[in-house]
């Protein structure tokens, strides 16, 4: 909508393109009135005769929600004469362009830097003795990261373009020594996101509720990404997204599947704002990504490997141990892999008065723990989570200890009772990982979570933390038993290859002058990557004798017809050897390591001239590593900009060592850098991911096709 005509006005021209660039909307449209709160846009009146700005009544309105009004700030009336609406949070003056005999005149209009955003109705009267105005149309106000007023302002333009701009990313998977990323496609500036968006405000639970105090409420982005971060989540609300983690999802997809977020989120909105099945905690935080960039909320997707579960708030796990591995849990508490939320920059002024607490904030919509009776965690400012600041809101205490609880490992025996073997301050909350700002490298921002482990600062704060939360000290002291008698740790031999056969060997030494008869238990499981073990590959007993400062060395064998069936649902495997002293019950030595087997090679990437409406071609590779077929393969594709929608190929059976070759053709319709993602799934392996980067140049004098 560019302009209207109006009986008694004449022509209003909204300038749509215009002030869309400008506001750095227009990729989202130039069809329709898209801007950003505390900064000015144009809209020109022409009028049936010529223009006296100083005499001619001219009146705005501006309304959101239902029931609007100025005490909620959902209402603004303004407009001409200059000072006609005396008071008002919105502001008009007469823009230099206009030509005032010729009846044209152009206002500049500016809403307030704390408006609410969402849809406003927009009217304008030309008679103060009208009952009611000329309605303009709609307009879409969001977050403006480039106004210094704005509470979610961002100073530096390079991260603006990262954090609010860029429609595609990189999410960190895996565990602490074997990082790998996946490209997403968060695509914000897709025609009908931002429609999407909204709605999901609209059916929040709190706007179904009180929808007047909620459209008001939605000036702060600490209300909205709350609300964002609640809505995602489907457990207590009408929101995007079921989570399940047990590996049956009948009736909906694997978590794996997706590689971006517009399908969710359309399937969301297809579905009658009822939940997409099924997710789990990086396609929570990259969805939500996505909803708050196009709200205009910097933000970012960040993995925390080891990542703590505390369910009781003590700030500890603890982690039990038999003769045959890991067990089932016998607390709620656990140790994820990888855990992946967002960083939301925003002003703290509710926790400080001056600028203690601003910056990036943890939102987190992977269901986990209730906060106020709703499932959803934070805004919760890093800088007070790396200060021990556990006493503030929100959910500060949780995060605290996701990247920095103590982990204590017990002893389960057969008689049921257990034994404390050791306690762990170090191993939780590492490699703490985003995407780098204008490239694909991985940046390690552990420093701003915590200080160095190990050294006095951070226990200091572990401790102060302690207090905060109201703990007896000596829960959560921080002791580590004495130096064992023996030692222990598991080497690889060869690289884990999923589809291959894995090598690796225990090494144990003693530091002591006795010999000693050691009953040896080496366990090998599946694992999911919150930490629970999904299956038993494979366990080996022996008793053998450890000679004084010697190294004993024995030989692990995975093959891979053995643990290769049961990965699929499963993130890693781990192999751990629990170690009994036979002459010295008392003496239990434990070690572990996690494996996450390499995927096989997947390969994507793009074929023609780089132009703006050319025709490209999207060629993906793949070939069978495997000595049998590989059953149900399906290939998906996406790229926001690039792609209108997800392209699927499938094939019923790939045959041993039989390369799938597939070309899906395309034509980008959005300049700039992009990027193509490509997934393969079949029932032998789960989650192979591909990515290019593509940069489409702009071209002029093309008639585009019309979009909404």
């Amino acid at each position: 909508m560019g302009f209207v005509f109006l009986e008694d006005v004449g022509k209003v021209e909204l300038h749509c393109e215009k002030n869309n660039t400008a506001h750095k909307t227009n990729d989202i449209s130039v069809n329709r009135l898209i801007v950003r709160r505390g900064q000015s846009f144009l809209v020109t009146f022409e009028l049936h005769g010529p223009s006296r700005p100083t005499t001619d009544f001219l009146e705005l309105k501006v309304e959101t929600g239902p029931q609007p009004s100025e005490a909620l700030g959902t209402r603004s009336v303004f407009g001409l004469p200059e000072g006609c609406g005396k008071g008002s949070s919105w502001k008009s003056k007469v823009h230099q362009g206009s030509v005032f005999l010729a009846g044209s005149i152009t206002l500049d209009i500016t809403s307030p830097a704390d408006a609410p955003v969402g849809e406003y109705r927009l009217s304008v009267k030309t008679s103060a003795t009208a009952s009611v105005g000329s309605s303009l149309g709609k307009l879409l106000l969001l977050f403006n990261p480039w106004c210094k007023e704005d509470w979610v302002h961002l100073p530096e333009e390079e991260e603006r373009q990262e954090y609010v701009m860029r429609e595609q990313g990189l999410v960190y998977k895996g565990s602490d020594k074997y990082i790998s990323s996946m490209a997403w496609n968060f695509g914000q500036f897709e025609d009908d996101i931002v429609d999407i968006c909204l709605k999901l405000l609209d059916v929040n639970p709190k706007c179904l509720s009180d929808p007047a105090k909620d459209f008001s409420a939605r000036c702060n982005p600490i209300y909205v990404s709350r609300v964002v971060s609640a809505m995602i989540n489907a457990n207590d609300d009408r929101g995007v997204l079921m989570g399940r983690w047990d590996g049956r999802y009948d009736g909906g997809m694997s978590p794996t599947y997706w590689n971006g977020s517009v399908e969710v989120l359309r399937r969301w909105l297809k579905n009658g704002s009822n939940p997409v099945k099924y997710g789990q905690c990086w396609v929570f935080a990259a969805v939500m990504c996505t909803v708050l960039r196009c709200l205009g909320i910097p933000c970012r997707v960040v993995s925390n490997f080891q990542s703590a579960h505390d369910t009781d708030k003590n700030l500890t796990i603890d982690y039990f141990f038999s003769a045959y591995g890991v067990r089932p849990k016998q607390s709620p508490d656990s140790v994820w892999n990888y855990h992946v939320w967002v960083e939301a920059w925003m002003r703290r002024p509710d926790l400080s008065a001056g600028s203690l607490y601003d910056g990036w904030q943890v939102v987190d919509p992977t269901p986990q723990e209730k906060s106020t009776d709703v499932y959803c965690c934070g805004p919760a400012p890093v800088k007070a989570i790396l200060q021990g600041h556990v006493d503030l809101k929100y959910d500060v205490p949780f995060v605290f200890a996701e990247v920095n609880a103590d982990r204590v490992t017990w002893m389960v025996f057969a008689d049921g009772s257990k034994k404390n073997i050791f306690t762990d301050s170090v191993s939780v909350g590492q490699n703490i990982s985003t995407k780098a700002v204008g490239s694909d490298k991985r940046v390690d921002i552990t420093a701003n979570y915590k200080h160095a482990e190990g050294a006095e600062k951070e226990r200091a704060v572990y401790n102060q933390a302690v207090k905060r939360v109201n703990i007896p000290e000596e829960n959560s002291n921080g002791i580590h038993n004495g130096k064992p008698g023996v030692s222990m740790k598991i080497v690889e031999l060869t690289k884990p290859v999923s589809g291959k056969d894995i090598d690796l060997k225990l090494v144990l030494n003693s530091n002591d002058s006795e010999t000693r008869t050691l009953v040896i238990n080496v366990n090998v499981q599946a694992m999911r990557y919150t930490g629970i073990p999904s299956s038993q590959i494979q366990t080996e007993l022996k008793e053998l004798k450890l000679l004084p400062n010697q190294d004993l060395t024995i030989p692990i064998h995975i093959p891979f017809s053995v643990y290769g069936e049961k990965m699929p649902e499963s993130n890693s495997i781990k192999v751990s050897a629990v170690v009994t002293d036979k002459d010295k019950s008392e003496a239990v030595y434990i070690t572990e390591k996690d494996l996450v087997p390499e995927s096989p090679s997947l390969t994507i990437k793009a074929i023609g001239s780089e132009l703006q409406y050319s025709d490209m071609t999207a060629e993906v590779v793949f070939e069978n590593p495997l000595s049998e077929g590989l059953r149900n393969c399906f290939i998906t594709v996406t790229g926001s900009g690039l792609l209108t929608e997800t392209m699927e190929a499938r094939m019923p059976l790939l045959k041993q060592g039989q390369q799938l070759r597939v070309k899906m053709p395309f034509t980008p319709y959005r300049p700039g850098p992009k990027k193509l993602v490509a997934g393969f799934n079949c029932d032998q392996f789960r989650d192979i991911k591909a990515s290019c980067n593509v940069y489409i140049k702009p071209v002029t004098g093309v008639v585009p096709p019309l979009r909404r």
